[in-house]
């Protein structure tokens, strides 16, 4: 399959609400030649990095929209305004390029519209600028409500959300501290060739220069090392977990933080990782094998406990609840255009019901570290407010931790050019009860 092709598809499937980046991609990376595959990626994600200011381009340059059957038009001339806009892809191969999409998707009848509009752009950029100067949605590339709530939530750092989540993230590493300690494996990659510094948060993080392919690292395959995000890595050191402890890892995969707890807990105790997702867990599995480690996996609810748990307490409890992930949209910049305002409410009243179910499951001195890779308060402070003002046995520990801010019962990470993801964590130890 032509490339641009490929791209146009999986990009009108986003814009029809037809699935994700992390679903789509595995199911067309395979159509396409093994040369072009990083061009597709890189089509796929600049172009909805950059769409809500390719809309507003759009928007001028078309006399009406493309109808839901022809968003495949509308994403080819989306790759090609990124191309335009972005990259340093001469501007007549660019065009060229994409009139021949439309061929190749048997829509002959719009190579003149496509071509039409793509000169227009080239030859009236500088209007259509002027036009848009005063257009937050353009200059952001952002949609109005999530900036909206940034704005109110964080005024003084919404530049610097809007400039990381509109800027690739970096590679992150988790030394696996029951190999080698990270100073080892930072001399390993300065042998190797590969730039990298300590991240400075993490204990275990590694952040490198530039991305590699993960076969590249030296002791990836024998579990030396992990790709995990220096914010995530926080989860495990926050648990306080000691030896032999018994661990519950609730929504656990792709499983880096249920990893990284058995490296910390130097593979004792009893760790229980769960998912409502059975297929996701094949990921976990993976990585489990790849590390040498052993955890006991279930596919369930976790709001459902009857099913699942055996009635033994759990001395830490991980809740990385479903989220927004408006603070990981640099790796996942399909949530400009998927994520609407009304499933912040719904998330949220989940991520409570969780949290509700959960809490019972844990021993009396235990604590829970509630996370979310959210930047919306809406799915943290206030989440974790409710909860405690419904029960009477849970006290909040602080997140003590350097990074981020600290907020009324949490700490708020913001997502940070060359630095970690948007997180959130709060911890809280059940009390004796009244």
């Amino acid at each position: 399959m032509n490339v641009r092709v490929a791209a146009a598809k999986v990009i009108a499937s986003v814009l029809n609400d037809e699935g994700s980046l992390s679903t789509l991609l595995p199911q067309y990376a395979p159509k396409v030649e093994e040369r072009d595959r990083g061009l597709l990626q890189q089509l796929c994600y600049g172009t909805l990095r950059y769409y809500p200011r390719i809309a507003a381009y759009l928007n001028l340059l078309l006399a009406k929209p493309f109808k839901a059957k022809d968003r495949d038009l509308e994403a080819v001339l989306a790759c090609s305004l990124y191309q335009l806009l972005e990259t340093r892809v001469p501007s007549h191969a660019a065009v060229n390029e994409a009139v021949a999409a439309c061929k190749a998707l048997k829509k002959l009848w719009a190579k003149g519209l496509v071509n039409a509009v793509l000169r227009r752009f080239l030859r009236e950029r500088a209007e259509l600028d002027v036009a848009l100067k005063d257009n937050p949605t353009f200059n952001t590339a952002h949609p109005d409500w999530l900036r909206s709530i940034w704005q109110e939530a964080w005024p003084q750092q919404l530049d610097n959300i809007v400039l990381a989540n509109n800027t690739q993230p970096p590679m992150t590493l988790r030394v696996n501290h029951r190999h080698l300690s990270r100073e080892a494996y930072l001399e390993r990659l300065n042998v190797a060739g590969i730039d990298a510094v300590a991240a400075p948060f993490s204990s275990d993080g590694i952040t490198l220069k530039n991305p590699q392919d993960v076969l590249a690292l030296p002791g990836f395959t024998e579990g030396d090392v992990s790709v995990q995000d220096e914010a995530a890595q926080l989860s495990a050191q926050l648990l306080g977990l000691e030896p032999g402890q018994r661990v519950l890892d609730a929504c656990c995969a792709p499983g880096g933080k249920t990893c990284h707890i058995l490296e910390l807990l130097d593979n004792t105790g009893e760790v229980v990782a769960l998912d409502i997702a059975a297929n996701r867990l094949e990921r976990v599995e993976e990585n489990l094998e790849r590390l040498g480690l052993q955890a006991e996996l279930i596919a369930a609810d976790a709001t459902d406990t009857n099913t699942w748990w055996d009635s033994k307490p759990f001395d830490r409890i991980l809740l990385d609840a479903p989220c927004s992930a408006t603070g990981v949209i640099r790796r996942h910049p399909d949530v400009k255009l998927l994520r609407k305002p009304a499933d912040v409410a719904k998330l949220a009243e989940l991520q409570l019901t969780l949290l509700k179910a959960l809490w019972p499951l844990l021993e009396e001195g235990g604590v829970l570290l509630y996370a979310t890779c959210s930047t919306l308060p809406q799915e943290n402070d206030q989440v974790i407010l409710e909860f405690i003002r419904s029960i009477n046995n849970a006290s909040v520990e602080k997140v003590a931790i350097t990074a981020g801010m600290e907020t009324p019962v949490g700490r708020q990470l913001l997502p940070q050019v060359n630095g970690h993801d948007g997180f959130y964590y709060a911890l809280l130890r059940k009390t004796a009860t009244d």
